[in-house]
């Protein structure tokens, strides 16, 4: 690898971090603010949106430049191909964290709804897979985003679970009906970054193994944890 090839793709790395982490600090925000009924943080995720429009650009930008100037190979090649691939993930990640906001906001200035869901397990579930995949990314670790891939099915069984909660609360209170389809709306979100956050996990293990998962099933079994745990970090 060239010096100045090295250079642009460790600035590539600096920017796609900086995009994780405000990515996750907008979930973070926007769960927070659903959960705790506060308008206020709900309307900063949804005005902190064009920033994070701003940077993807950039970082697409600079792929793109990588790619014209440089034509790098192998494992430099499917690192920018994965990350050209992460920086669309993450900013939908964030369109969908500002989707939430917007549930959470319109939610704050209703009276609460008395239905028994448990948001926030399904929210840290979430957010717990995002963190894994950013860190699988800093990490070059396959093995930790392979355990994301194997994370999602949980998160798409407890949104199986609100759809029908909320599905029996309109049916009992049909005059909350729109209060109601903003939670579930808000619980299809958080399975969506789910999904957006196992597609990280995929392009991870595609830039270190150079093996394309997308589309197969994931089979992680305890042994499978057990070795992976014993692998040097």
């Amino acid at each position: 690898m060239s010096i100045h090839l090295r250079k642009e793709i460790e600035r590539l790395k600096k920017q796609i971090l900086l995009m994780g982490a405000e990515v996750e600090e907008a979930v973070r925000k926007s769960v927070d603010a659903l959960v705790s009924r506060d308008f206020k943080s709900a309307q900063e995720v949804i005005d902190h949106d064009e920033e994070l429009d701003h940077l993807e650009v950039e970082i697409e930008e600079e792929c793109l430049k990588i790619l014209a100037l440089h034509q790098p190979v192998a494992i430099d090649l499917r690192y920018v191909i994965a990350v050209l691939k992460m920086n669309n993930d993450l900013e939908r990640i964030g369109d969908l964290a500002v989707d939430i906001a917007e549930r959470a906001a319109y939610l704050a200035t209703h009276p609460p709804l008395d239905v028994p869901l448990d948001l926030r397990t399904m929210a840290d579930m979430t957010q717990t897979m995002l963190r894994k995949a950013l860190d699988s990314l800093v990490n070059s670790d396959s093995a930790l985003a392979r355990q994301v891939r194997a994370s999602d099915d949980e998160v798409d069984a407890l949104n199986r679970e609100m759809f029908i909660i909320i599905q029996d609360y309109i049916r009992a209170n049909p005059e909350r009906v729109a209060e109601a389809i903003h939670l579930l709306s808000a619980s299809r979100h958080l399975e969506r970054i789910a999904d957006q956050a196992t597609n990280i996990a995929e392009d991870v293990i595609y830039m270190v193994e150079g093996e394309i998962v997308r589309h197969q099933p994931e089979v992680y079994t305890d042994f499978d944890r057990t070795q992976d745990s014993r692998l040097p970090s």
